[in-house]
């Protein structure tokens, strides 16, 4: 039986903006005192775009990638396997923004099979940790249609300014919830520490590199020319009725938009003294945000705290959660 296992910081590097701090803090890490570990990636099977190895969770010497390679259907089940392959369709982070974000898209699964030939886009959904202040701002698709050559125009000419001046402009606190289809134009504020729930791909078209040290214009279209890596953000019009309904806030049981059902589950799990969860068997990430508590399945024992992120493979079977704790279980989709 493979069991579950709080996993390490995995915090490739470089990435393109400033952030790390309130990871440090949420996982109870030494302050590291770099000002570019931005990113912390959960039980990953992917790699930073590019690399061979940066992104790679790695768990006694032996990445996850190979583990599930070597036994597929303990970390996945069978029915996953049926319906996915090997291909665990979720990826995890920590993210926190030092920097506001530059504006971005990632392509979605169909682009990136014809245009990059991987098998995965990247649509993705924020869970919102902390935030600077206590509420943060994001910007969320264009407001009103935007044409290819204006597009491309202000891409050319880097005008950050109007970008984020045609966008939707969005308030985000502590518990908010937001589902970012593949392709949505979007930047995120400085000063918040996210729980991302994606697809497993490191894959972005970089809109506004200019103001950041460590982009250029190359590092903004994942290798293709301007006019392919362009068509892969959406230009068409994102109303607010549209963001409403990718709003939400962490509840316990199911709390994404029916939207992600297709890309991945998520649920809030709340455990009090004397009031056990059990949690069916499923490859999962189980992300403590407050309390203590223990995790238990017919081989064992974990206790587990505010900051740890688990993994917890399919073959653990069902898992009992006790102790006074909230969580986050980010899930890829349902089989079938």
């Amino acid at each position: 039986m493979i069991a579950p296992v709080v996993l390490g910081e995995n915090r490739p590097t470089p990435r393109p903006y400033r952030g790390g701090a309130a990871i440090e803090r949420f996982r109870r890490l030494a302050d590291s005192g770099q000002e570019w570990l931005p990113e912390d990636f959960v039980a990953s099977t992917v790699t930073t775009f590019g690399s061979a190895e940066q992104g790679l969770t790695v768990i006694d010497g032996i990445t996850l990638r190979d583990r599930i390679a070597a036994d597929p259907a303990e970390y996945l089940g069978e029915a996953h396997l049926a319906a996915f392959g090997a291909d665990t369709k979720l990826l995890s982070k920590l993210l926190h923004t030092g920097d506001r974000i530059f504006v971005h898209a990632h392509p979605d699964g169909a682009y990136a099979q014809r245009e990059l030939h991987l098998a995965n886009g990247k649509t993705e959904a924020w869970i919102i940790l902390d935030v600077d202040g206590g509420q943060g701002s994001a910007w969320v698709g264009f407001r009103d249609d935007v044409d290819e050559a204006t597009l491309a125009t202000w891409f050319q000419t880097q005008d950050a300014a109007t970008m984020l001046g045609a966008m939707n402009e969005i308030t985000l606190r502590p518990g908010d919830v937001l589902f970012v289809p593949a392709g949505i134009p979007h930047s995120i504020g400085a000063g918040m520490l996210i729980l991302e729930l994606q697809e497993p791909a490191d894959l972005s078209i970089i809109l506004e590199y200019a103001p950041y040290e460590r982009l250029t214009k190359a590092d903004s279209l994942l290798g293709l020319d301007e006019a392919t890596a362009l068509r892969a953000v959406t230009r068409a019009a994102v109303s607010a009725a549209q963001i409403d309904g990718w709003l939400g806030r962490v509840s316990p049981g199911s709390f994404l938009p029916a939207a992600a059902a297709a890309f991945f589950r998520a649920e809030g799990v709340v455990v009090t003294a004397g009031h056990d969860v059990e949690l069916a068997a499923q490859f999962a990430v189980l992300v403590v945000t407050e309390g203590a508590g223990e995790l238990a399945w017919d081989g064992g024992v974990l206790a587990v705290r505010a900051g740890d992120t688990v993994l917890i493979p399919f073959g653990a079977g069902t898992v009992r959660v006790s102790g006074d704790l909230t969580a986050v279980r980010g899930m890829p989709p349902a089989a079938g």
